[in-house]
């Protein structure tokens, strides 16, 4: 992975965003316009305790990946009482479709996992994947990752709010 606030992780960034097969792959009716370069910079570069890296393999950018822990409010969101667990949650995507199918995202998911469990210490981990993307929740799964609930109306996403499953990976 390679820091996402170089310049050469955010151009590679870019490209992923920017490369309408996935997107059509992925919605083949969209009609909504794969990511310009303001558009990244505004969704992707906030300041906040979030962390996000570029996904490389073999020296080639094709996802991205965020982690952060969940505040009170997060933990509340999501139905979590327990305010003293340490509770991360990840964002993820592999957006170069000749890497798709291949494992890599299990591989990815799987290492986020160890690494917030034995290096940050985290007692659960949470994403909330669109319902549509079974290949991601089918990757989820693999990596130990259960349904928890449905999140309804949960993301906006290609201009509609869309439904979304609270996952979780427990220790």
């Amino acid at each position: 992975m390679s820091s996402f606030t170089s310049s050469r992780g955010f151009r590679a960034f870019f490209h992923v965003l920017s490369d309408p097969l996935p997107r059509q792959h992925s919605h083949p009716n969209s009609l909504v316009r794969p990511h310009d370069f303001e558009m990244v910079r505004e969704s992707f570069l906030q300041q906040d305790d979030e962390t996000r890296c570029i996904v490389e393999y073999d020296s080639q950018a094709i996802g991205y990946i965020q982690f952060y822990a969940l505040d009170d409010e997060g933990k509340k969101e999501y139905g979590y009482t327990d305010m003293k667990e340490k509770i991360y949650g990840t964002d993820q995507f592999i957006g170069e479709a000749s890497h798709w199918n291949q494992g890599i995202g299990k591989l990815l998911v799987s290492s986020m996992v160890d690494y917030l469990i034995h290096v940050l210490e985290a007692d659960k981990i949470v994403m909330d994947p669109q319902t549509w993307n079974t290949r991601a929740v089918a990757c989820y799964e693999k990596c130990g990752f259960k349904k928890i609930k449905l999140l309804p109306k949960n993301e906006w996403h290609e201009g509609e709010l869309r439904d979304s499953w609270l996952m979780e990976y427990s220790i």
